[in-house]
C-alpha cells in the first residue's frame, strides 16, 4: 500500500465531519492516520442521561468512531468495512465537556480486524474501553459510497506513490 497521502486523510476527514451521525452528535475525526485515529465530542446537555452523566450510548458511538476510523488508513484503497460488534466498558462518569477518544488498531486480518479506543476527559482520566471487530469486504461501506451519499467531490489518492 505505502504512505497514507495527507491529503486525502484530510478530505476524508472533511467528509465524514459531516456525515449526518457526526454532525447529530457533535463527533469530529480531528487525526487520521495509518491504523490509528482522534475523535473528538464535546459533552452536552444532549448527550446526558436523566441522572447527569454522560449516557453510555454516547460514550459507545464515540468510541466505536474511533475504532473504526482507525481501520480505514490500514485498508486499501476504497475497501470497505463495517463493525461487527463492540464491547464498551464504562469506567468513570463525566458530566459535560470535551472528550477525546483514541482508536488503534490491534490486528490486521484479511476478513476480520480487531481494533480498541480509549476515551479521556480534557484531564487526561480514563472514561471508558471498547474493543471491536471489523468485517472487511469490497461491498461493505467502501470511501465511494460516502462520496456518493453526501455529494463530495472525488478524493485524492489515497496512498502516496
Amino acid at each position: 500500500m505505502g504512505t497514507m497521502n495527507p491529503d486525502h486523510a484530510n478530505a476524508v476527514m472533511e467528509l465524514i465531519n459531516r456525515s449526518p451521525y457526526f454532525e447529530l452528535l457533535g463527533i469530529e475525526l480531528v487525526e487520521l492516520a495509518e491504523g490509528s485515529c482522534r475523535v473528538a465530542c464535546t459533552f452536552e446537555r444532549r448527550h446526558m442521561n436523566a441522572f447527569g452523566g454522560a449516557h453510555g450510548g454516547a460514550y459507545a458511538s464515540l468510541l466505536d468512531c474511533a475504532a473504526y476510523w482507525a481501520l480505514y488508513g490500514s485498508l486499501a484503497e476504497d475497501e470497505g468495512f463495517t463493525t461487527m460488534d463492540l464491547a464498551t466498558t464504562c469506567l468513570k462518569a463525566t458530566g459535560t465537556g470535551p472528550v477525546t477518544a483514541t482508536g488503534r488498531v490491534i490486528k490486521r486480518g484479511r476478513t476480520v480486524c480487531l481494533c480498541e479506543a480509549e476515551a479521556h476527559d480534557e484531564r487526561g482520566a480514563l472514561l471508558a474501553h471498547a474493543t471491536s471487530k471489523m468485517l472487511v469486504g469490497a461491498h461493505l461501506q467502501p470511501m465511494s459510497a460516502a462520496v456518493r451519499e453526501l455529494g463530495s467531490a472525488a478524493l485524492p489518492p489515497k496512498f502516496l506513490a
